[in-house]
């Protein structure tokens, strides 16, 4: 019976030892992302594709940049799908991720009501923001350390001016973008978003949105997408391997060609850059 009780507990060391038991043990990947990947059904299309190419179930939370990498600080998920070049270099370079990889872009736009109170349409995005602090034009803020929060508070101090955050003019949500969106509708103002949320907002609204896209094609609001595998050697945990198959598929020929099929109202809301 010692015998036999050996030869079981050997059998099972070795099992585990093999590829295909790892393998067995790590189907399953969780995700930290940016809202504007889930509110646009964009994640709702490639994940299925995924899961049946590898059989790898993967469960996303969609939150904000900011919150997304503090998520992956924190260890509470193995990769990340965020939109703020900076803040990921410096996630990155501080030793809690790896592996980034650029994988789609769209670009951010200035929205607001078709009468235009303010008159920034067709604008450089400097000059816009300067003239919406010079009107008091209602300027609606996500406010919350999402990529696009950072992005627009960047774009403040480009232009030459302070974060207007105590101006009674500039709203603060601390919401996602469609419900910021929303809001800005309500407060008859302005806001910034990216176009692919733009384009899902459009189509919700059959075509027919009241708030129109009055600013864009400035070449600073270029709006890159990067995923980033968590490093093991701060979150020992984290499923490294699982997550690089994700990366590599999300980067490869497959997924980028869906990136680029996927469109609403004809509009594509993202085009693939990945390097493959």
């Amino acid at each position: 019976m010692k015998r036999l009780n050996a030869v079981l507990i050997g059998m099972a060391i070795i099992a585990c030892l093999l590829p295909g038991f790892a393998v067995a043990q790590d189907k399953s990947l969780t995700m930290a992302t940016t809202s504007s990947t889930d509110n646009t059904g964009l994640l709702d299309e490639l994940i299925p594709h995924f899961i049946k190419k590898t059989g790898i179930e993967l469960k996303w939370t969609a939150t904000g940049t900011g919150k997304a990498l503090k998520m992956g600080e924190n260890c509470d998920v193995d990769i990340l799908m965020v939109h703020a070049p900076p803040a990921e270099k410096k996630f990155v370079d501080g030793g809690f991720g790896t592996d980034r990889r650029e994988i789609m872009y769209n670009d951010f736009v200035i929205i607001g009501p078709g009468a235009d109170p303010a008159g920034i349409k067709g604008k450089a995005i400097a000059e816009a923001l300067q003239t919406i602090k010079s009107k008091q034009g209602v300027f609606v803020s996500r406010g919350d350390n999402s990529g696009t929060n950072k992005k627009e508070l960047s774009l403040w101090k480009a232009a030459g001016l302070p974060v207007p955050e105590k101006e009674s003019w500039y709203v603060q949500t601390g919401q996602g973008m469609l419900a910021t969106i929303n809001i800005a509708n309500e407060r008859n103002g302005y806001t910034m978003t990216d176009r692919g949320t733009y384009i899902k907002y459009e189509d919700n609204l059959k075509g027919n949105p009241p708030l129109e896209i009055l600013v864009e094609k400035d070449a600073v609001l270029l709006n890159q997408y990067s995923v980033i595998a968590i490093d093991k050697n701060h979150c020992p945990k984290a499923k490294y391997d699982t997550a690089k198959q994700f990366i590599e598929w999300i980067t490869g020929a497959e997924a980028q060609q869906l990136i680029k099929d996927f469109k609403l109202l004809g509009k594509p809301l993202f085009t693939p850059n990945a390097k493959m």
